[in-house]
């Protein structure tokens, strides 16, 4: 690989790598696509990206992650206003419900996703697992599944399986309820 000496050469390069990665980045990969083989350099022109970022966009940010890597997203609180304009998913809906279902109440046994989710429940962890969303170990002759940490990465998630649960179950709580006229029910509004 060519060292990189101009600083904006090298900008434009980690500029480059953070958008199209579409995943967050390490340090390590960062000073590979910035040409400068320098750890101080790169996060020097990281942290100058970062503030671009932050006084040029108001809905796009550059954020450290937990693990020290660094990815290009959307701000949180835009999601569910640009979900109509984005491209295709990476998950069809029937697949992130059972990925969901697998983050809640992990560990689960493949039984009891079948039982809960039907047999169509196979194809959907055979695609997780190609995504490495999900994970399973054998116990006897039962896969017990659990998420990853390229999930928690690809997701913004922070923290073990209870923190998630938790923080699964709060954002379930603070879904508007929608009273059925003559009814005693109440609906909660899918997405």
């Amino acid at each position: 690989m060519v060292k990189i000496d101009d600083e904006e050469e090298a900008t434009a390069r980690i500029e480059a790598a953070l958008y199209s990665a579409g995943r967050p980045l390490s340090i390590e990969e960062l000073i590979k696509a910035s040409g400068t083989e320098s750890r101080t350099k790169t996060i020097n022109i990281l942290n100058n990206i970062m503030k671009k970022a932050k006084s040029a966009f108001k809905a796009i940010e550059i954020v450290t992650l937990p693990d020290d890597s660094y990815v290009f997203q959307l701000k949180p609180e835009y999601s569910s206003t640009i979900r109509r304009y984005a491209s295709k998913p990476i998950l069809q809906n029937a697949t992130l419900k059972t990925l969901s279902y697998i983050a809640y109440m992990q560990p689960i046994s493949s039984k009891q996703l079948v039982e809960t989710r039907g047999t169509g429940v196979y194809s959907h962890l055979k695609e997780l697992r190609q995504l490495d969303y999900i994970e399973h170990q054998n116990v006897g002759r039962l896969k017990i599944f659990t998420t990853t940490t390229k999930f928690q990465k690809y997701f913004g998630i922070q923290g073990d399986s209870e923190s998630l649960k938790q923080k699964l179950f709060k954002r379930v709580r603070k879904a508007p309820q929608i009273a059925i006229p003559n009814s005693p029910q109440t609906v909660t509004p899918q997405a």
